[in-house]
């Protein structure tokens, strides 16, 4: 398999992801939170694949790091929103135009 993530991509990525994934599927490969992350974002492929600075790449590597040593066993389908909430988290302070009635319990 050649021009997939690359700076030269290929003409139709999501085939080169769904052949992979049968074929690993036929051995009967576990696969890995990796592989459910591109499946699951087979029709958001960006015409700029390749296009990405490396820290940006280094931060994402660190994310799926961190969730694959959290999450040692079997998939669930909570390991995908977790990694969602833990990237809403980062996020710095947002301020709202409504005001909030619950109680926050946030540190200062």
């Amino acid at each position: 398999m050649s021009n997939f993530l690359g700076k030269k991509r290929s003409d139709d990525p999501v085939v080169l992801v769904e052949s992979m994934l049968s074929s690993l599927k036929e051995l009967g490969c576990n696969m890995s939170i990796k592989i459910h992350f591109l499946h699951s974002h087979l029709d958001r492929f960006p015409q700029n694949l390749g296009d990405f600075s490396e820290k940006q790449g280094e931060r994402f590597l660190q994310d799926l790091r961190t969730m694959e040593e959290r999450y040692q066993g079997p998939w669930d389908s909570h390991i995908m929103s977790d990694y969602c909430w833990s990237l809403q988290r980062d996020l710095p302070k947002v301020v709202h135009s409504r005001k909030s009635y619950k109680r926050s319990f946030n540190c200062i």
